[in-house]
């Protein structure tokens, strides 16, 4: 049964990413050479985008991926779970249950008042995977949480027994106490491996059902978190993220890295710490296509690591470069926290990478200016030889054109930004598996596969975050936080200093892509009652969020980099620190002295 489940997860995995890339491929086609169009192919893809995002999560459930803040994952067929492991899986299991049952109220309407995204196919058919999908992933928590059969029949008898009690019972969530209890409670288990969604979607039910009503039952308040969790997922632009993400994971499969460093070797080689400014470029480079500079650290450091070592950099050094300079690509196109953070603050993504490019560079020019005064004395430069150049380049030709067909499809208006990841996907195969033959086409189904656990983990963060926000935004959340900074903060420079202290402390504890939707819509509010530019309060945002990452002692860089090299955490803090002050000064530059970027 498990079997003929995960087989068909995994085809509709691969038929979701043959629509989302065929489809905006055939809009280009149709607006172009007048080729014939597909009657409302973007709300398709939009509600593909979806589909996509649950089937991931149903897969990173079952591979014990979904994102939490622990090395180890917690679901794992173990005879030996500990009581925080216990409460864990229980508390996660109840939560996902009576989600996925009280989804179905959404379902019910919809059939009840049609709507259609396209001829013959109604908008709760394509809603209907939220449940169905939460479902599949309840399904996962129980076999993946423990071989014991007795266990497994425990957690399903708590989580019948919590969605029977919410039905006929209303708990007096509005007592404050009993309340932020569980608040509390379920931000301790996060500790223990609580999946970041789970989280999020817990403190939506907590505080949506925290409201007194004599209205709705139970179920009826916590269906309504799902609208919001609806809402975003299928925003035009964010169907970008999974395209994209499958162009990164293409070549961080091929051997694209080796090609590149033999071509800045031959072309940069001569500049004096030319190996600083290769690691830095190309985990730049990596990060900007994947999303995840813990992504970087991982494909690319068995790769850079040796070349600096053998260089003359020390061990210490190394670590620190390597560790930190990934997350310098989250402000290139097409980073994807950069459009996620335009779909939640509804600024245009491409006039954000468009004022992110100076910034971006300025942060890349003062990393490879530390590692230029730190060159070992035995740096050796390579002579310039034009024609070593030009033959790498020959070589390396195909994946050099990467960054400059996304931006001139993008920046030309040539195609919008969820065609441009379309039309990448399609270039970086014909690259990788027609001209250099590193990946074959049997590997493309494990290489989706892989790449929709990221995209699942992800998208149902971005949900689930949105359905607290909607709460958020019910009980005027921002609006008391606007009037309590209005009356205590009166400078702008005041206001940005405690900003930077909050994003770096948020950049710590939550991934970059919850904390973008859940706190941008707090202090965007306040950014234009203080008179910040709305894209100079994205850089600021992301540039922080860059910085918290590889924030001791908690960053999450760190614990990857520990992972990565086998590294003790103590040798990681140590190797780190003087980038992390490097990358600080960057990041107040930025904040305090915006004239000299725009």
């Amino acid at each position: 049964m498990n079997d003929f489940i995960n087989k068909a997860i995994d085809r509709l995995c691969l038929f979701l990413f043959l629509i989302l890339i065929s489809f905006p491929i055939f809009q280009i086609l149709s607006r172009y050479i007048d080729f014939f169009s597909i009657p409302a192919s973007q709300q398709i893809v939009q509600h593909m985008t979806l589909w996509i995002g649950f089937v991931g999560a149903i897969i990173a459930a079952r591979s014990n991926k979904l994102l939490s803040v622990v090395r180890e994952p917690v679901f794992r067929s173990s005879d030996s779970n500990s009581l925080p492991h216990f409460l864990v899986h229980a508390f996660s299991v109840a939560i996902v249950f009576i989600l996925s049952i009280s989804y179905l109220k959404m379902i019910q309407i919809g059939i009840q008042y049609p709507e259609y995204i396209a001829p013959y196919i109604p908008t709760w058919f394509a809603q209907s995977i939220i449940p169905i999908g939460l479902i599949l992933i309840w399904y996962q928590m129980i076999i993946t949480s423990s071989s014991d059969l007795r266990y497994r029949l425990l957690l399903v008898v708590i989580s019948i027994v919590t969605a029977i009690t919410l039905y006929y019972w209303q708990f007096p969530f509005a007592n404050s106490f009993l309340l932020w209890t569980k608040v509390i409670s379920a931000l301790v288990l996060v500790a223990f491996g609580l999946p970041i969604f789970i989280l999020l979607a817990s403190l939506s039910v907590f505080f949506f059902l925290s409201e007194p009503t004599d209205w709705a039952t139970n179920f009826d308040l916590i269906s309504t978190i799902s609208d919001s969790a609806y809402r975003i997922v299928v925003s035009p632009t964010l169907a970008a993220i999974p395209i994209f993400t499958l162009a990164g994971y293409i070549l961080a499969e091929s051997n694209i890295s080796k090609r590149l460093i033999n071509f800045f070797k031959a072309s940069v080689g001569w500049i004096p710490g030319s190996t600083v400014l290769i690691v830095v470029l190309l985990c730049a480079f990596f990060t900007a296509l994947t999303g995840g500079s813990g992504v970087t650290i991982l494909a690319l450091g068995a790769i850079l690591y040796p070349i600096l070592i053998h260089d003359g950099y020390s061990e210490k050094f190394s670590l620190g470069i390597i560790t930190t300079a990934g997350s310098l690509g989250l402000l290139f196109p097409p980073s994807l926290p950069a459009i996620i953070y335009s779909v939640t603050a509804g600024i245009n993504p491409l006039e954000l990478f468009r004022q992110a490019l100076i910034p971006a560079i300025f942060l890349m020019s003062i990393m490879f200016f530390y590692g230029l005064y730190k060159k070992p004395k035995t740096d050796i430069k390579q002579k310039f030889i034009l024609k070593d150049a030009i033959l790498t380049g020959k070589i390396a030709k195909w994946e050099i054109a990467v960054p400059l067909l996304i931006i001139l499809s993008l920046f030309t208006g040539f195609a919008t930004l969820v065609e441009s990841a379309a039309l990448l996907v399609l270039y970086v195969l014909m690259v990788e598996v027609v001209i250099f033959k590193d990946i074959s086409f049997n590997d493309i189904p494990k290489i989706i596969i892989n790449c929709s656990t990221l995209v699942g983990g992800v998208l149902i963060i971005l949900g689930f975050a949105m359905g607290f926000t909607g709460y958020l935004v019910d009980a005027q959340i921002p609006l008391k936080i606007l009037n309590f900074v209005q009356s205590t903060i009166t400078s702008k420079i005041i206001f940005l200093l405690a900003l930077n202290l909050l994003l770096l402390i948020v950049g710590c504890l939550m991934d970059v892509f919850s904390a973008i939707i859940v706190v941008v819509p707090l202090i965007a509010p306040l950014a234009i009652y203080f008179g910040i530019d709305p894209f100079h309060l994205a850089i600021i945002f992301i540039a922080n969020l860059e910085l918290g990452y590889i924030t001791p002692p908690v960053g999450m860089n760190l614990y990857l980099s520990s992972y990565r090299f086998d590294k003790d955490m103590p040798t990681i803090y140590n190797a780190t620190l003087p980038f992390f002050f490097i990358r600080l000064i960057g990041v107040l530059f930025i904040t305090y002295i915006p004239l000299f970027f725009y």
